[in-house]
């Protein structure tokens, strides 16, 4: 049984909790081509959360690393959305389909001073899980978006997911990631841009923040 030390109890956040200082994002291989292979789950669903993913990066202002791989001779340009979250952002295109293999995008996050990289991309068995296993072999905490993220058969998603998580990766959502780095309502310096994320990507929760606005009048979480 686990033994409570009561009076070092305080109402402080776990080190575990991705917050705007101790994580970087890296998206992985957004790409045309990449997409068109995915049959994990609604490719539809998957852009919708990739670029919602990025607006939550964006609105919190944490590092992001935009990367592609073989972008003019196979797969494609970024997904045009999620390179308008970042206009000015450089993109890096790979050869290797680990991206952890180039030393660009290494020493990206290496410049961030991050130890907490938020990891989505495709295919999740090749692209994802590959970097992922890198990246936490060297130490870093690896948080797996898994609906930003989709591989070429259901399976093949699943089986990635349970590997990278073995590994210690940590799976999330994209909104999760999202109220996690909000985590209290009362933040007013993202408490909009947050709810705008909210509005444009999350489905029923998002037409719920607009039922708020609209006829309730206060703030919602």
């Amino acid at each position: 049984m686990t033994t409570i030390d009561f009076a070092n109890v305080t109402a402080t956040p776990s080190d575990d909790l991705l917050t705007p200082d101790n994580s970087v994002f890296l998206f992985v291989d957004h790409q045309p081509q990449m997409f068109f292979g995915v049959g994990s789950g609604d490719r539809t669903s998957i852009i919708n959360a990739t670029v919602g993913l990025a607006k939550s990066a964006k609105a919190f202002n944490v590092p992001t690393i935009l990367t592609t791989v073989a972008a003019q001779s196979f797969s494609g340009n970024i997904l045009p959305d999620l390179a308008a979250v970042f206009p000015d952002q450089e993109i890096i295109d790979r050869t290797t389909m680990n991206a952890w293999e180039d030393e660009r995008v290494v020493e990206a996050i290496k410049a961030t001073g991050r130890t907490k990289i938020v990891l989505s991309g495709l295919w999740t068995e090749v692209c994802l899980v590959l970097p992922a296993l890198s990246a936490l072999g060297q130490g870093y905490e690896v948080y797996v978006v898994s609906d930003a993220s989709g591989g070429v058969t259901k399976e093949a998603h699943d089986n990635a997911m349970e590997r990278m998580t073995r590994a210690g990766a940590v799976p999330v959502t994209w909104i999760q990631v999202l109220l996690e780095l909000q985590r209290d309502w009362a933040r007013g310096e993202t408490y909009l841009p947050v709810t705008e994320v909210v509005k444009a990507h999350g489905g029923t929760y998002g037409l719920g923040m607009h039922y708020a606005g609209d006829f309730i009048g206060g703030n919602a979480g």
